[in-house]
This record gives C-alpha cells, sequence and structure tokens, in this order.
C-alpha cells in the first residue's frame, strides 16, 4: 500500500521556519554526487521527506505524480547515501550531496541531465 502524505511532520521547527515553500508545500532539492560534484537529479521535498532525510542517512522524495512518499533505490537498488544537505540562501532550494549507488535517472542513466542530453545555447565569454 503506497504512503500517502503525512498531517504532520518530525522536521526541526528552526529549518522548518527557513524553507520557502511552493503552492504544492515543497522545496526543490538539487542531488549531487558528494565527491565528484556530478548533478545528478532534480526532486521535490516537503517537510516530512526532508526531515526522513536529514535522519536516516538516505534520500527521500515526495512524488508528485504519485502523491506518495519514495526513497531512493528501494525498488531500483539505486540507493543514496546522505553526505550533507544545504539549504540555499532564499531556502526555496536544496543541495543534498551524496554517494550515489548505481544510476540516479529512471531511464538507467547516470544522470537525469545526461539522459536529456544538451541544448543547444550560445557560449558566453567573461569580457
Amino acid at each position: 500500500m503506497p504512503e500517502t502524505a503525512l498531517p504532520t511532520s518530525g522536521l526541526d521547527p528552526e529549518i522548518a521556519a527557513r524553507l520557502r515553500r511552493d503552492a504544492a508545500g515543497l522545496v526543490a532539492a538539487v542531488v549531487q554526487q558528494h565527491d565528484t560534484h556530478e548533478v545528478l537529479m532534480v526532486g521535490w521535498m516537503d517537510d516530512e521527506a526532508l526531515h526522513r532525510t536529514l535522519t536516516t542517512g538516505r534520500v527521500t522524495f515526495w512524488s508528485r505524480s504519485r502523491q506518495e512518499y519514495w526513497r531512493k533505490g528501494d525498488t531500483s537498488g539505486h540507493v543514496q547515501w546522505v553526505k550533507a544537505v544545504s539549504l540555499d540562501c532564499d531556502g526555496d532550494a536544496l543541495l543534498v550531496q551524496v554517494d550515489q549507488v548505481g544510476a540516479a535517472c529512471h531511464t538507467g542513466a547516470r544522470t537525469c541531465f545526461e539522459a536529456g542530453g544538451p541544448l543547444p545555447a550560445v557560449v558566453g565569454t567573461r569580457a
């Protein structure tokens, strides 16, 4: 049975007060490999998902499509072990540094950005 949103969270109130959530109560979570700094994926967290991430050593997200919590790697085996979590200056994004086991992307690619491919862009230069 899928686990649905919980009415309350165990998140530290001081941390919760620093978050700037979207209309759905979510904050973007950028996931990065801790040693190479490779950006692996972006997921979404509510207070409870962040609480679980901070207290279990594994990354938990809120699935916007399924409306349930999911812990990365529970079905795929591609676990994300938490190494550090940082909040940006505006409080609306998290940087979650992990030790990624296997692919981060649901397509089987190492990163979700590898799977999407580069877009054509004019390369800027510093004056």
